[in-house]
């Protein structure tokens, strides 16, 4: 699965507000959910085949559903059976003897059905069971979590037509432990079943489950009923059903059906969206030693879902935030879509062929799925790109202090739930990339391979995942594993320099400040002197260390952790000119980027603006990119020597990313002689160049600006919807107020927050009082869903703020409003 965090979402919104309101807060008290062993459930009886037969009743939100469950026991001989069943109605519980249903005796408490069987089974002997039950998803109370918001299980989107522009689909969602909503199981991760699943359904729709689907027999009653068959076992929470309008676009891998599921609108570009994935199963097969394991692998596109996405065995199923437009993907690059596209492919190895035993072990599902969008990264657009995502996903960890304390494999939470966090997720995918590194390549995936191979259709955790290494490799890697899967936190390390000339010899210290255990740390470290490098490696294993060694001269560069592998908070104290000499000489994206972030704030000094300067057109647009934000253009000397540049970057550049931040930056120049570039760039394809031509013509003529931003209204995305609103929110009237408003009312949290200062400054001077009662009423709505997450005193700042601007236009309703909505915020 990949996660869109809501509490994330929000932190990204307002770190400030969130930073602000754990200041304020006292520390938690001690939770004694946190004092239990979470350890794996324990298998009685284990689940052999699920057969389903469902069909729905779209206006009362109610599958119905039977079901001939057969099991065995997994070692000792049992006469009971429990099986998760949330929320249902259970009508009849039988076991099946030579074609007849049996009753038996059970009682059920709406979470678990508790059978007695028949007789003592042992495990030489299976059983089938038949319940006929009722799923009854919104009426059951379940509680989702930051990373997956709810966990109902099966969800009926739009069942009665009713809200325009949006069809009508059924989807379930089964991780972590919401299958059993659907349809009674054994609701653990370490059970593996066939199925087969029968849906009868309106004719008109499109069904896809879990994999072949073996037969269709039309009905009188104008339904369909579509048989699928999954003949390989895999766990409950990776079964799936969806329902609705798709249409179906064929591919293949090796005569192995790749299909993608979309909405009509957005079937003609299933190839542009979704049409690498053979690439990638390729890829993903040679370099594991497994050839993709299923009999198929579909994509299909859902409304309201959920979390990110869901890797089904067979089906994933993706959020809608990947359907596209070919103009729309102009702008993508690696994208947040595309990096989820593998991410949930590569977990068709990792959590469905092998599968983690328990979700404290949830580590061998998602971090490798975390790497998995690394590797295609390097493989795909270069090494460049390789290592700046996996450096996102190390920032990303690293800048949640509050996560230091948490294992990797951690067997003490609150909630299950809470293990879906960037511990799991960003740390873990961190971590493989530097026991990759540490193996090398190809001891690495002989790893992989082994643990695949050893554990096909079964159940994994860490340590199978070490002895795996350790087999592939013939190394101990105890230590490896003891300190960053059984253990929290990582280095802060601080590293310091000693040049004796008299001695010639070079003295590095570095020091770990980290409270708790000292890391072992294997480094390169790579020494330039006299036109040439040299690499020591080095371990630390001491929270204080130093490395002497001679050179014959001074070394222009001493370059710690030469291959930028370690997951560590690191201030590197070398001086301007080392920073310098780097970006010129050391050779990987951490590199340069470590380079012109030195840079970036000293460029009054020549070797720094040297970088800045270098750094438009270097090899990585990202690294492009973050020259361009950073260079100072009030500083004579930069702007003389950047802005032709500039100008060549924003009319030439292939990517349409830095010609957009290239532009962006000469339209703060505000020069009139800029004026034709800018209306050249409206005519791109890329809603990101066209976005920065507007706002940049906008802080050159702001009225032309709004006229010539309402001929882009019905056709605009993504950055020049952005540029819109910005264009209106700064020089709009109240002809302009309701774009803005609609934009702000209907969009995602992200926007919302993005815009929300402009919003309420354009309420605050919009003439017609209606106009702004409505835009207060959409911010303090805003703030009240959103309270928990302690933005609540921004959003009461915003609305005192447009409280004033009412206030000296008079408007006393108004003024009203904004002093109820804050009462209920405060």
């Amino acid at each position: 699965m990949k996660t869109f965090y809501a509490a994330v979402i929000i932190g990204s919104i307002s770190a400030c507000a969130l930073s602000t309101a754990v200041a304020q807060t006292a520390p938690p008290a001690e939770d004694p959910a946190m004092k239990i062993y979470r350890e794996t459930t324990p298998k009685i009886n284990d689940l052999v085949h699920t057969k389903l037969d469902v069909r729905f009743d779209y206006k009362k939100r109610y599958m119905y559903g039977k079901e001939w469950v057969t099991l065995k026991p997994h070692f000792y001989a049992t006469d009971s059976l429990r099986l998760d069943a949330q929320g249902m109605d259970i009508k009849n519980v039988s076991i099946v003897k030579a074609g007849k249903n049996i009753p038996l005796k059970f009682t059920y408490d709406s979470l678990t059905i508790n059978i007695k069987l028949d007789k003592v089974y042992y495990n030489t002997e299976n059983y089938t069971i038949y319940i006929d039950y009722t799923s009854k998803p919104n009426e059951l109370k379940a509680q989702g979590s930051a990373a997956i918001t709810d966990a109902k299980g099966l969800y009926f989107i739009n069942p009665d037509g009713t809200e325009k522009d949006k069809p009508t689909q059924i989807w379930t969602q089964g991780e972590t432990q919401s299958s059993s909503a659907w349809f009674p199981t054994i609701d653990k991760p370490n059970q593996k079943t066939t199925d087969e699943i029968r849906m009868t359904v309106p004719k008109k729709y499109v069904t896809l489950s879990n994999g072949r689907l073996a037969s269709q027999r039309v009905n009188t009653d104008g339904t369909r009923t579509d048989t699928w068959i999954m003949d390989l076992p895999h766990s409950p929470y990776l079964f799936m059903m969806a329902v609705g309008d798709f249409k179906i676009t064929k591919d293949t891998w090796k005569g192995k059906e790749v299909s993608y599921y979309l909405e009509p609108k957005y079937a003609p570009y299933a190839k542009d969206i979704f049409g690498f994935t053979p690439e990638v199963i390729d890829f993903y097969s040679k370099t594991l030693g497994v050839d993709y394991p299923w009999n198929k692998y579909s994509q299909i596109v859902v409304r309201d879902y959920v979390s990110g996405a869901m890797e089904n065995t067979t089906a994933t199923l993706h959020g809608d935030y990947v359907q596209a437009t070919k103009r729309e993907l102009i702008d993508a690059y690696y994208s947040q879509g595309r990096s989820t596209i593998v991410h949930e492919l590569f977990h068709q190895w990792f959590g469905d062929y092998v599968t983690a035993e328990s979700w404290s072990n949830l580590t061998v599902n998602e971090s490798f799925a975390d790497f998995s969008e690394t590797l295609w990264a390097e493989h795909k657009y270069g090494k460049d790109a390789g290592d700046a995502h996996i450096n996102d996903d190390r920032q990303q960890y690293l800048s949640q202090p509050n996560l230091k304390t948490k294992d990797l494999v951690r067997f003490h939470y609150k909630d299950k739930e809470e293990v879906f966090d960037a511990v799991t997720y960003q740390k873990g995918g961190s971590i493989l990339y530097m026991l990759r590194n540490y193996l090398g390549n190809a001891a690495f995936y002989k790893g992989l391979n082994i643990y695949l191979k050893t554990n096909a259709f079964k159940n994994g955790e860490a340590h199978q995942l070490r002895l795996a290494m350790e087999e592939a490799s013939g190394r101990d890697l105890n230590w490896f594993f003891n300190q960053w899967y059984f253990g929290a936190g990582h280095p802060i390390l601080g590293i310091t320099y000693k040049w004796d000339d008299a001695t010639k010899t070079q003295t590095v210290y570095l020091n770990q400040t980290q409270d708790g255990n000292v890391f072992t740390l294997p480094l390169a470290i790579d020494v330039y002197a006299g036109g040439k490098k040299d690499r020591r490696m080095f371990w630390m294993r001491n929270k204080v260390d130093s490395l002497v060694f001679h050179s014959a001269t001074k070394p222009s560069l001493v370059n710690v952790d030469g291959d930028k592998m370690l997951l560590v908070k690191k201030t590197d104290n070398k001086s301007l000119d080392e920073f310098v000499f780097q970006y010129f000489n050391a050779p990987l994206y951490l590199d340069r980027f470590e380079a012109i972030t030195a840079a970036a704030k000293q460029q009054t000094n020549a070797g720094a603006r040297k970088v800045i300067i270098a750094a438009l057109n270097d090899k990585y647009y990202e690294l492009q990119i973050k020259a361009i934000k950073a260079a100072d253009m009030t500083n004579d000397d930069v702007r003389n020597a950047a802005q032709p540049i500039l100008i060549n970057l924003a009319q030439t550049d292939p990517n349409t990313l830095v010609r957009a931040a290239a532009i962006t930056v000469l339209g703060k120049l505000k020069a009139s002689g800029n004026t034709n570039l800018f209306k050249a760039a409206l005519k791109s394809q890329s809603y990101a160049v066209q976005g920065a031509a507007l706002s940049a013509l906008g802080l050159l003529n702001p009225a032309e600006a709004v006229a010539l931003a309402k001929t882009y209204e019905k056709d605009s995305e993504g950055a020049l919807t952005q540029a819109i609103l910005n264009v209106y929110t700064t020089g709009g009237t109240d002809a302009q107020y309701d774009y803005v408003y609609n934009a702000f009312a209907e969009g995602a949290p992200q926007t919302q927050f993005s815009i929300m200062p402009k919003f309420a400054d354009f309420t605050g001077r919009v003439k017609d009082p209606a106009q702004a009662q409505k835009g207060i009423k959409a911010i303090a709505d805003f703030g009240v869903k959103y309270k928990k997450y302690g933005i609540g005193p921004q959003v009461v700042q915003i609305l005192t703020g447009i409280k004033t601007s009412r206030a000296k236009l008079n408007d006393t309703a108004s003024v009203a409003a904004i002093d109820k909505a804050v009462a209920e915020l405060q």
